[in-house]
């Protein structure tokens, strides 16, 4: 039968969840290190725990050697002769026990040591089982309670043992009461750590993935697939869904009739806001997608490698698209596992315009080559620092006279040289633009020739008419005729003219 001290041990080990062998072993280590205490000796020790009368003897362990002068260390080594004076069947090469006596002996200090050898020892089986026990849950959802609260800490019960659950793991949203149920995600299982070694959290995006799958059956059973989650715990979560059937929408199905399915898990979620959106291959069409409910003008790969996107979007929607903090483009850019920098229409013409000016190079025209600047002139504008012409353009008389060497008569001699300089340019381009329409200018002043002729002779006519009386029909038509001649004649000597000069 055993006795009351095993019971006792048996209980506990029930309690705790752990092998009774193990409380046995922490009660023999205990009264190991009282006895070695109380007789401040270095030999090795040994208890051992009577199962049937609850008594725990302690001994003096020796190794037995054949002769005298293998002995290296009294304390742990006898001879076989000194050996069988307390054990007759004792052989060398065995062990020796040696009663301690403990009953009576061991006072107060002891037993405390005792006790605290015995709860250390405890504690760390209870860990080893929790973490044995909950290593394989990692990521997984369970029901928990709500045990005690501790500052910003919340300790769960989740059945074998307790979880804590930080701060950083709850939603800003939520409040607990002592007793109330929740489901949580087992994030990590810690060994070496003071309490529970089960961290709990509310704010894992798993909670959102095992929440849709208890409510939306097509997930459950896996027609649409949860292809992408990111959450932001208490304000907003987005969430990627593809549907294996082209039958099913999977948005719809997420959504449920009248909004009831998804409602269900905001309700759960304390109010967080939740975007379902399409899930696409093409990074483009998914981006547009995940930056809802703001419209995108445009989206480009700036670099596939880094996975790095520009969008544009119109003026009006890039507070929508940024969102509250920064917090939709944040969302969407974890969704989509990509960079996204998001410029507005005015950002991005601007940029672009920039980019067309950085392209246009700046002409640079040395010196030398204007005609009229003596070289000793060049060197002294040189050594002012004016080493092209563009510069020299763009100083004024004084700051030229305020050269040394340069007064007023020179300055006049630099201003018409420049001039020239530049003229002769201008009249290059004239030339070469005026090349390729020549024969367009000449038709064009030809005709314009002629019909200035013809207006001429008609006005001649309007003055002869009212001149002269007017004649019979015939006469009038007679002086038409005439005058028709005549303007044909007038034109006949203007066209010559007009391409002579």
């Amino acid at each position: 039968m055993a006795s009351e001290l095993y019971n006792i041990i048996e209980g506990v080990s029930r309690e705790k969840g752990i092998d009774p062998r193990i409380v046995v072993s922490a009660v023999e280590d205990a009264i190991v290190v009282a006895t070695r205490k109380y007789y401040k000796t270095q030999e090795n020790l040994r208890a051992v725990l009577d199962k049937d009368s609850g008594k725990i003897n302690a001994y003096a362990v020796k190794a037995i050697v054949e002769a005298p002068e293998q002995v290296e260390d009294p304390n742990l080594q006898v001879t076989v002769e000194q050996a069988r004076k307390l054990d007759p069947s004792a052989e060398a090469g065995g062990e020796l026990l040696i009663p301690k006596v403990t009953e009576g002996i061991l006072g107060r200090i002891a037993a405390q040591l005792a006790k605290q050898v015995i709860f250390q020892k405890v504690r760390e089986a209870e860990r080893d089982t929790v973490y044995n026990e909950y290593i394989g849950h990692v990521n997984e959802v369970v029901n928990a309670t709500v045990k005690r609260i501790e500052g910003p800490d919340v300790i769960l019960d989740i059945g074998k043992a307790e979880a804590r659950m930080g701060r950083k793991e709850q939603s800003r949203l939520e409040s607990f009461a002592v007793g109330e149920r929740i489901r949580v995600v087992i994030v990590r299982v810690e060994k070496a750590v003071k309490g529970p070694g089960v961290i709990a959290s509310r704010s894992a995006p798993e909670l959102v993935q095992h929440l849709f799958q208890s409510e939306v059956p097509e997930i459950y059973d896996g027609t649409v697939v949860i292809r992408a989650i990111a959450r932001e715990a208490g304000e907003r979560t987005k969430i990627a869904v593809l549907s294996k059937d082209k039958d099913v929408d999977a948005v719809g199905a997420c959504v449920g009739m009248k909004g009831m399915r998804v409602q269900s898990i905001i309700r759960e979620l304390r109010g967080e806001k939740i975007d379902i959106i399409e899930y696409h291959e093409d990074p483009v069409t998914f981006a547009e997608k995940a930056l809802q409910p703001a419209k995108v003008s445009r989206v480009t790969i700036v670099d596939a490698a880094e996975k790095h996107l520009e969008v544009v979007v119109d003026d009006t929607q890039l507070s929508l698209a940024i969102g509250k903090k920064g917090q939709n483009v944040r969302l969407a850019a974890k969704l989509l596992g990509w960079k996204i920098d998001i410029k507005s229409e005015e950002e991005k013409r601007q940029e672009v315009e920039q980019q067309m000016s950085a392209l246009v190079t700046q002409t640079v025209t040395p010196l030398e080559i204007v005609t009229g600047l003596g070289e000793g002139l060049v060197e002294k504008l040189k050594a002012a620092g004016v080493n092209t012409v563009e510069s020299l353009a763009d100083m004024t008389p004084e700051q030229l006279e305020a050269i040394e060497g340069i007064g007023p008569k020179t300055v006049e001699k630099i201003s018409i040289a420049v001039n020239n300089y530049f003229a002769s340019l201008d009249g290059g381009e004239a030339v070469a633009a005026a090349e390729p329409e020549g024969t367009e200018e000449a038709a064009t002043e030809a005709a314009l020739s002629l019909e200035s002729a013809t207006e001429g002779s008609v006005e001649a006519d309007v003055l002869v008419s009212e001149a002269e009386p007017p004649e019979t029909a015939a006469e009038e038509g007679a002086g038409l005729s005439s005058e028709e001649s005549a303007t044909e004649e007038a034109a006949t000597e203007e066209a010559p003219e007009d391409k002579q000069s």
